[in-house]
């Protein structure tokens, strides 16, 4: 009977080589993606624009964008996945993607439910066509 021993540096973890380069650029990447992130959200509140919804659209997109992209490195370093073959990257992407329309469709059903009640069921139709009664400054509930 043969007795296999282990290496001792490799069984305490000293023997595996980490990327710690690879870990430290993608933390990198991922703080200045936050800091743009909170920058750009602190300025759509300190600074007055004459068209605020136009520029809270372009910022949304700008932060979907932003957000993809650390979402991204996340699973590429973190996930080990950007290191593999593209046959398992789109083997896991593609339900991935499959999740992101089943969240547009819900909520496009959802709205086009609340359309149609508003315009033909009657009650409610009456009730947004109520004109509310604005409240005195100071006046008791």
């Amino acid at each position: 009977m043969e007795h296999i021993q282990a290496n001792p540096a490799v069984a305490h973890g000293q023997g595996q080589n980490f990327d710690t380069k690879a870990i430290w650029r993608t933390f990198r990447i991922l703080l200045i993606i936050t800091v743009v992130e909170l920058i750009l959200a602190i300025g759509y509140y300190e600074i007055d624009f004459s068209n605020k919804h136009f520029v809270k659209h372009v910022l949304n997109g700008i932060f979907v964008i932003l957000t993809l992209t650390k979402a991204f490195y996340i699973i590429a370093e973190f996930m080990h996945l950007g290191h593999e073959i593209k046959n398992l990257i789109l083997t896991l992407a593609m339900p991935s993607l499959l999740f992101i329309w089943f969240i547009i469709a819900f909520l496009w059903d959802g709205n086009s439910y609340k359309n149609l009640r508003n315009n033909y069921d009657p009650y409610q139709k009456e009730q947004s066509l109520k004109k509310v009664e604005a409240k005195k400054p100071g006046a008791a509930e």
